[in-house]
């Protein structure tokens, strides 16, 4: 019986880790609410860890939010992403934690990575501007992990999702992501009967999107890898992994594929004076591939699942 911690327990991809991993009979789950256990604080985290024996950690804890959030409050952002993964690691390797992964974000590659994004294109290139303070902190989450390996011989590893959706979404009518506004979207539309639905842009970007238990199933995944099946596919100061479909579709396929999945039958309209953003986002997951693990949801089948999850627990976000 090993003793996991997983921080950051309520998060979306935090809640999929839980529900994998309480169905394994070899594992005991340690979990705290923030109200139990500050993670920006130092010496909290770090009496937690000295009182409890913990095996492994999946370190999912992190403040995340939209562009309008990492605009407004960048200090936030850079601040409290470092100090909750700094504390955890180093108290983790004070109390001789040999496992760890760290979850971080593909808004770590350049701006201007070339499509996809592959592991190497990391610190190649200027970052986006609206995400850069969380995107800094994730990388230094990267670097903790692989300084630790290579000064201690700690075995902390990293992966890095593509944009991420399923159960626990923020469905938040204004500030919420691009899949749960749409699924919310338009199956309030399809409930009143709207004769068309608007959306921005032209369509034509082209996004990748993984169902967070998906995301869930790889971290497990790569966290239990044999030590030298890592390695193998890794490298000491290149050590994270990209996780996602490796498929990705247009915006236009997205939101009809949304309007389906909610029955929604109306018309929908583009907008085309509305930005369309970068024209591609596509993450490399060949060293994944390599390692053994292929995502189950294709986008329709999770777009149903998700959908399913937010009609379940739609009171909760009304308002």
């Amino acid at each position: 019986m090993k003793t996991v911690f997983v921080a950051g327990h309520r998060g979306m991809v935090g809640a999929a880790l839980v529900r994998q991993l309480e169905k394994r009979s070899d594992v005991q789950l340690i979990t705290r609410a923030r109200s139990e256990l500050d993670l920006v604080n130092q010496s909290d985290v770090s009496a937690f860890f000295a009182e409890n024996k913990i095996d492994e950690v999946y370190l999912a804890a992190a403040k995340v939010g939209g562009i309008h959030a990492n605009n407004t409050y960048p200090a936030e952002f850079i601040y409290e992403n470092l100090m909750i993964e700094a504390n955890i690691i180093n108290s983790a390797h004070a109390q001789g934690v040999q496992k760890l992964l760290f979850l971080g974000s593909s808004c770590i590659y350049p701006k201007l990575a070339q499509q996809p994004m592959t592991e190497n294109a990391l610190l190649t290139g200027t970052l986006e501007e609206t995400n850069e303070p969380y995107a800094i902190a994730k990388i230094a989450g990267i670097k903790l992990c692989e300084s630790y390996n290579r000064q201690y011989g700690r075995d902390y590893r990293s992966v890095m999702p593509t944009n991420l959706y399923g159960p626990n979404d923020n469905f938040h009518p204004e500030n919420s992501h691009v899949i749960p506004a749409l699924l919310r979207r338009f199956h309030e539309a399809a409930q009143r009967g709207d004769k068309e639905v608007v959306a921005w842009g032209s369509g034509k970007p082209m996004r990748e999107f993984l169902h967070v238990d998906d995301m869930a199933a790889a971290s497990i995944h790569v966290m239990e890898l044999g030590t030298q099946t890592y390695e193998a596919n890794t490298q000491p100061r290149l050590s994270h992994i990209n996780v996602g479909t490796g498929v990705d579709c247009t915006i236009k396929e997205l939101v009809e594929t949304v309007a389906k999945v909610t029955g929604y039958t109306g018309t929908i309209v583009w907008d085309t004076s509305k930005p369309d953003g970068a024209p591609r986002k596509l993450m490399d997951v060949s060293r994944l591939h390599a390692l053994g693990w292929k995502h189950t949801y294709n986008l329709e089948s999770g777009l149903k699942h998700a959908f399913d999850w937010f009609i379940d627990n739609q009171d909760s976000f009304r308002g």
